[in-house]
């Protein structure tokens, strides 16, 4: 473990030194915010549509922009460059547990990711969004996006070694993107055509999604929050046990 956390630190000073990196994390989630707030708050109004619970149509797409912060994967093309640099092979030659070298990088993605989402629900704050849920509530949403930014991370770290090229992992970032917009998004699932709904029902980003929504506008509805939390670790008991075969069979 103290080896994991020695590297986890590494990989978040690494993160401090390079913040023109995260700028686009911030940046492009709050764009589709207003993007998508501008276009569609009219045909939803606060007081004629039901499934707003009495808040704005910028709480309802938060968690979107949020989810986006969380998706972009940058741990994946630090490790490209230690690839390309030989730093890699010079961890693995080391008696550090295989686990540690995955996890390490992947932890600094905890911090980073709390920070994105707290800054993006202060920015929302002001244009009237509100946690139904509360502190404790925006204390699960940032758990559960940090969470999922691991999990996103661990995958792109994947394509990383598979293909050791910073190009195909930066491309492997785009695959979100489909997941994204199969998802309710723009309404709730219930109001999807019906092979769209089927095709967010299979989707998991839905559910995390959804379990961050529930909180912003509904309060605690841990049906809704639990589905979210499960679908999370699932997807990560899975992605680091790829993660560490892939290491274990590197070469």
């Amino acid at each position: 473990m103290n080896q994991t956390m020695i590297l986890a630190r590494r990989a978040l000073r690494e993160g401090l030194r390079q913040p023109d990196a995260l700028l686009p994390t911030l940046f492009i989630p709050l764009f589709f915010l207003v993007v998508n707030v501008g276009q569609a708050a009219k045909i939803f109004p606060s007081s004629g549509t039901p499934f707003l619970l009495g808040q704005n149509y910028a709480a309802f797409q938060l968690p979107t922009s949020l989810l986006t912060a969380a998706s972009f994967g940058t741990a994946a093309l630090y490790l490209v460059e230690e690839i390309e640099g030989g730093y890699f092979d010079k961890l693995r030659a080391t008696p550090i547990p295989r686990a540690s070298i995955v996890l390490g990088r992947l932890l600094a993605e905890i911090p980073k990711s709390a920070i994105m989402s707290t800054a993006m629900i202060l920015i929302a704050l002001p244009f009237g969004v509100r946690i139904r849920a509360g502190i404790g509530g925006y204390l699960l949403i940032v758990v559960l996006l940090a969470t999922w930014a691991t999990v996103f991370s661990g995958f792109m770290q994947l394509i990383a070694m598979k293909t050791r090229s910073a190009a195909a992992t930066n491309s492997g970032s785009l695959i979100f993107f489909p997941l994204l917009f199969l998802t309710p998004n723009f309404v709730p699932r219930d109001q999807l055509s019906r092979p769209m709904e089927i095709a967010a029902t299979l989707n998991p980003v839905t559910y995390i999604m959804e379990a961050a929504r529930s909180l912003i506008l509904e309060g605690y509805d841990w049906a809704a929050i639990g589905r979210g939390f499960l679908v999370a670790g699932l997807a990560g008991v899975l992605m680091l046990t790829l993660s560490v075969r892939a290491v274990n069979r590197y070469d």
